[in-house]
Order: structure tokens, then C-alpha cells, then sequence
């Protein structure tokens, strides 16, 4: 475990330089870390989701729930979640520990690009293949994460745009460049772009002093990423959440699945009777339906042998949809799902706790 030798010298702490007329502006490394946290925390969630989808066949999904020691005990996958890092520094750096320690991804489906790959040992000794082409990890990942600097994103789109396939992620981390932007840049159109909101307020509850793979085990901060919760004075747009259920059922529709089989997936997957804080009143919290994705004049058009369209995911983050519509009308639903967030990183909510969650996403 490495250590910090200067964790107990106050005089060579950051806060020792800082003038009296600077030290309101403190809060600000709080509001770093918290941003990073809560892009690590969602990232993980998203590609646990994705993994567990990618089932082989009668097997059934693999449960977004961890158990003890789970990442060393999980069987490989048929077809496994290949996931690949554009940017090798802090952000991009702490977002592959977080997808090995936490996400459980095995470091043979992590990739990272990066013009510095020297910098990257302790990823290389931990089994992750670190070069520099981003066309290279194009070609090979499912789903790219951008970790650049927002001066380097247009090269890398005009150096990548050619080459995604129409079923590749980008998940943009380069929140000064817009989701917009990001598709004239890319032209492609299954891009995730979260987008954070910061309070006015301070609110204390980072870890400072913690790694992010050790942080994102620590249930208070766990609470404050919760995409219902408004602790820690950031908040994600609910938007970020709707693409990440339509990107689950993009993924379903790339292996050929029948929509109606897609959509007892995801609620075994996300909607599982052991978590339903609805248990007495389940006609509140019903499995999802087709209607609940597309339009009824379409979900009337399908058979059952069909899958779903495949979904714009900026469009999906531009503009109401029918998901969108059902979150907002469902309060049994965003309870489920912030009980879903939490436990998929090993949290219980108190049931309190969950209403509360609900009551304030309105």
C-alpha cells in the first residue's frame, strides 16, 4: 500500500502556501475531488451494467451485486466488455483503477492510450496493455472513454470518428465540451456525456485523504453519487441515466436479442424482488414494458421476434423520451434504482433513506 509521508507534516500541506484572501476559494478541491468521484462512480456503474448484459446464452445475467472477493471469483464472460481509455492522466489514470478494483473489469479487456505510456507502470503491472494509438483502441474497444484535454479532443475525434462502428460507446469525461459538439466532432451518435451540476454550498464528504478505489467503497460518499441525491452539492442531470438504459438496450439489440427477451433481462437485472422497496405494493413497481422505451404506436408496429430500434443516444440526452416520461410518473421506480445504485457498489439503503432519495428528484 503506498503511503503519503507528508500525510503528517501540516507546514508542506497544499493549504500552508495558500494567502487568506485565496482560502475562500478552498472549496474548490473539494469540488475537484467530488466531480472525479462522481465520474469514476458513474463509470463504474455503467460499464457493470453493460458487462452483466453481455451474458451467454441460458446462463442467465451476471447480477450487478458484488460479493465478497467478487472480481477475483467472477467467471469470464463469453463475450467479454472490451473498455478502452483515451488520456493517461489524473482522471483517466483513476478511472482504470476504478473499472479494475470496483467495476471488476479484468485487465485484459482494459486498454488505455496515451502519448505518455512510460508514465503508466503501475496499470502496466497490473496487467493493463497501455500504448499510444486511439485508432488502435477504437478498433478493439466496445466502449471508448474520453479522458482528454478539451484542447486535444478535436484531433483525437478527427483522428477516431472514421473508425467507430456504429454499435462503439464513446463516453465523453471532457465535460467542457458539449454533448453537441461531440456529435458534429464524431459524427456518430451513441455518445454518453454526463453532465454535473455544483451547488453554491461546500459539502464536506470526499475523503480527501482517500484513494478513489478506496473512497468509492465508503457508503456516505456512495450515497452522494447516487444520481438521486442531492448530497455532496453535486448532482448529475437524469439524463445521463436514461441514455445509460437505452445504451443497456442497444446492447441487448446488438446480440440479436428479441425485444421482449431484452426486456426480462434488464428487470431481472435492475428490478429484482429481493430489492424492490415497493415489496408490499408491487402493482407500483411492475417490469419494464415496451412502452416504457418507445412510443405505443410503435411498440404496436413490433413482433415478438424483433429487437429494438437502435436508439440516438444524444437524442435520447437532447430530448424527452418516453423513459424519461415514466421515471418522472414512477416514484417506486427511482427508488428501486437508487437501491440498485447503491447495493451494486455493496451499500444497503435504509428504506428512509430510499424514500428520501425519491422525495427529492421530485
Amino acid at each position: 500500500m503506498e503511503e503519503n509521508i507528508l500525510e503528517n507534516l501540516q507546514s508542506l500541506q497544499f493549504e500552508q502556501g495558500v494567502g487568506e484572501e485565496e482560502r475562500p476559494l478552498l472549496f474548490l478541491l473539494g469540488r475537484f475531488r467530488g466531480l472525479m468521484l462522481q465520474a469514476c462512480a458513474h463509470a463504474v456503474f455503467f460499464c457493470k451494467l453493460l458487462r452483466a448484459l453481455r451474458q451467454t446464452p441460458g446462463n442467465g445475467p451476471v447480477s450487478l451485486l458484488p460479493s465478497p472477493g467478487a472480481c477475483s471469483k467472477e467467471k469470464p464472460l463469453k463475450e467479454p466488455l472490451k473498455v478502452g481509455i483515451i488520456g493517461g492522466g489524473h482522471l483517466g489514470k483513476q478511472l482504470a483503477k476504478a473499472l479494475l478494483q470496483v467495476a471488476c473489469i479484468p485487465s485484459w479487456s482494459l486498454q488505455v492510450s496515451t502519448r505518455r505510456p512510460d508514465t503508466l507502470g503501475d496499470l502496466q503491472d497490473l496487467g493493463v496493455v497501455c500504448f499510444y494509438d486511439n485508432c488502435q483502441l477504437v478498433d478493439w474497444a466496445d466502449v471508448v472513454f474520453l479522458c482528454c484535454l478539451p484542447s486535444q479532443l478535436s484531433h483525437i475525434c478527427f483522428e477516431i470518428h472514421s473508425r467507430l462502428r456504429e454499435s462503439s460507446i464513446v463516453y465523453s469525461l471532457v465535460t467542457a465540451v458539449s454533448l453537441s459538439r461531440l456529435k458534429q466532432l464524431l459524427s456518430h451518435t451513441t455518445i454518453l456525456r454526463p453532465q454535473y451540476q455544483c451547488s453554491g454550498k461546500c459539502v464536506n464528504v470526499w475523503g480527501g485523504k482517500k484513494k478513489i478505489t478506496a473512497a468509492l467503497q465508503d457508503p456516505a460518499i456512495i450515497k452522494a453519487t447516487c444520481p438521486f441525491s442531492p448530497e455532496g452539492g453535486i448532482t448529475i442531470d437524469i439524463k445521463w441515466l436514461e441514455a445509460v438504459f437505452y445504451a443497456a438496450l442497444n446492447t441487448c439489440t446488438s446480440q440479436g436479442m428479441p425485444h421482449p427477451q431484452a426486456l426480462e433481462l434488464l428487470s431481472n437485472l435492475c428490478l429484482p424482488e429481493l430489492l424492490l422497496p415497493c415489496q408490499e405494493n408491487k402493482i407500483n413497481c411492475p417490469p419494464f414494458q415496451v412502452t416504457h422505451f418507445v412510443n405505443k404506436s410503435f411498440a404496436q408496429s413490433m413482433t415478438s421476434e424483433d429487437t429494438f430500434p437502435w436508439f440516438n443516444l444524444t437524442m435520447v440526452q437532447l430530448k424527452e423520451t418516453p423513459f424519461s416520461q415514466y421515471l418522472t410518473a414512477c416514484a417506486a421506480l427511482r427508488d428501486q434504482l437508487a437501491t440498485l445504485y447503491c447495493n451494486s457498489f455493496g451499500l444497503s439503503l435504509p428504506e428512509s433513506e430510499e424514500d428520501q432519495s425519491a422525495s427529492s428528484s421530485g
